[in-house]
């Protein structure tokens, strides 16, 4: 997962709650996590959860409580994840594990196609978030090939600001 603002999580909960209650269910829920490559069966995600449906600070809790963030609202409403120093194989694994959600062709690289494609499948996709798309390839493109590498999406997440 990437770093996300509040104003992005307010995003994806909007499309979420397909209905306008200022509710997500947890099949709604379900429906995201299994888009994003993550699941749970229903039994485990109420477990997790512990509530039928949730408004926008649960599902900011949530967001929180899967991504193993501490990061939070006082520096901008940036909600960043952050590495954990005591755990950094574990932290790497994880940041391996997003990375792999975004590498959709397996060759090692996100270009701004497949970021795209990501985005799209979450629903957050829209015609002006192209130039985002090819903006943020560039700012974290060090070596300057046009996509994201591992290191550099690694690079990426530890920082604490979105350009």
């Amino acid at each position: 997962m990437s770093p996300l603002t509040k104003n992005d999580l307010r995003r994806i909960f909007e499309k979420l709650d397909k209905n306008g209650d200022g509710l997500v269910s947890l099949d709604e829920l379900n429906w995201l996590l299994e888009r994003i490559g993550v699941q749970f069966s229903l039994e485990e995600l109420e477990s997790l959860v512990g509530i039928p449906c949730m408004g926008f600070d649960e599902f900011i809790f949530f967001y929180d409580s899967i991504s193993n963030q501490t990061g939070g609202g006082d520096d901008g409403d940036k909600v960043v994840i952050d590495g954990d120093d005591d755990d950094d194989d574990e932290g790497e694994s994880d940041i391996a594990k997003a990375f792999e959600v975004f590498d959709l062709n397996g060759d090692g690289f996100i270009s701004s196609e497949e970021l795209e494609s990501v985005l799209v499948r979450l629903g957050l996709w829209d015609e002006r978030n192209g130039k985002d798309c090819r903006s943020m390839i560039c700012y974290y493109d060090t070596n300057l090939d046009g996509m994201i590498d591992f290191e550099e999406f690694k690079n990426m997440m530890m920082f604490h600001t979105i350009p």
